[in-house]
């Protein structure tokens, strides 16, 4: 079994580590505890063990399997699944790598399926064992808001260098890079990538925070809070309104990002089309120059082709002053044209 961590917890400490999940199951329900299993990778017959020991919806069991999903919360009965697409942004590559998370939650589990690398959640796990015990007291709701606030910030870095390869790509314009619509487009690709993973967050952590008690009615929030089931969710419903900031404010730097590369894709078209003009421009002055000197010096080839022809009888054939004549008619054929040509700047 791919089994990265299992433990049993009450009161916000862990007090069993079984080696295996029916034991961790059997104990949990014994003792009245909640159990935390994360899962590396694992294939259909070990989540179907899972799936059968907790009596998981095989809609998301299916769901987990064949991994591809959305970012989503979905209610089976009493029961609850998130997928999450946390990501990370590689400085090597310049790229963005995403994954996908997979939560169960019920009233006495939470059970991670990780298809990728990142997140790490053993990170939230200490985080919560070591400095916020009292928090994970509150159950399944502190760990599903460890999650969550782990992966959202993780998307910040993400965010940050996507914002910085705008900036390089708006340098790249101006200094006229070839290469540039390419990088646009791949930058495109990787900031829809970015909003399909986050646009979704904000909804699922109002529908979260409204199950735990915390909606606002009234402008009363102190009020709501209050009313929470269980005492301890009142800090994890705080924190689940600042995660629900974050993602908010994660968007609307999405939403920018699209808009810059919009606007940036724009602007190297506009500047492409202006330096073909001006080529197109600069070629028409040339071909207007070769045609000048063209014909002027098809003038005088003109002149003295005709009189080059060997016929006996050819007006001032004999004439003394034929050749100087003859001289004279190219000089000035082709000093008028250069001056013609001149007049009207094709020279």
């Amino acid at each position: 079994m791919t089994i990265v961590d299992n433990a049993i917890y009450k009161d916000g400490k862990r007090i069993l580590a079984p080696t295996t999940l029916q034991e961790t199951f059997a104990e949990c329900e014994r003792i009245g505890g909640m159990a935390w299993v994360g899962l590396y990778r694992p294939d259909q017959e070990e989540l179907q063990a899972v799936a059968n020991e907790l009596n998981l919806h095989e809609l998301a069991v299916e769901d987990a399997l064949a991994g591809g999903q959305r970012a989503k919360l979905e209610h089976y009965d009493d029961d609850r699944f998130l997928v999450l697409i946390p990501a990370r942004y590689l400085d090597e590559t310049e790229t963005v790598e995403f994954g996908e998370l997979d939560v169960f939650v019920g009233h006495n589990f939470v059970v991670t399926v990780r298809h990728s690398e990142v997140p790490d959640l053993s990170r939230v796990r200490r985080h919560l064992e070591d400095d916020r015990p009292s928090r994970l007291a509150a159950g399944t709701s502190a760990v599903v808001h460890g999650i969550l606030d782990s992966v959202v910030d993780d998307y910040f870095p993400v965010a940050d260098g996507l914002d910085n390869d705008i900036a390089e790509i708006e340098d790249q314009i101006f200094a006229g890079d070839g290469q540039v619509s390419r990088r646009i487009y791949e930058l495109s690709r990787e900031v829809v990538n970015f909003q399909r993973a986050i646009r979704s967050l904000p909804h699922m952590l109002e529908t979260l925070i409204e199950a735990l008690g915390g909606n606002e009615t009234a402008g009363d929030r102190q009020e709501e809070l209050d009313r929470a089931e269980q005492p301890d969710q009142i800090e994890v419903v705080r924190k689940l309104r600042d995660v629900h900031d974050h993602t908010v404010h994660l968007n609307e730097r999405v939403v920018a990002m699209r808009t810059m590369l919009e606007h940036a894709l724009e602007l190297d078209s506009t500047l492409t089309s202006k330096k073909l003009a001006e080529t197109s421009v600069a070629q028409n002055e040339q071909v207007k120059r070769i045609s000048s000197w063209a014909a002027i010096i098809f003038a005088p080839q003109l002149v003295g082709s005709i009189y080059g022809m060997n016929f006996d009888r050819m007006p001032e054939l004999h004439w003394v002053w034929g050749y100087p004549f003859a001289l004279g008619l190219m000089l000035v054929v082709a000093l008028v044209l250069f001056l013609l040509f001149r007049k009207n700047d094709w020279l």
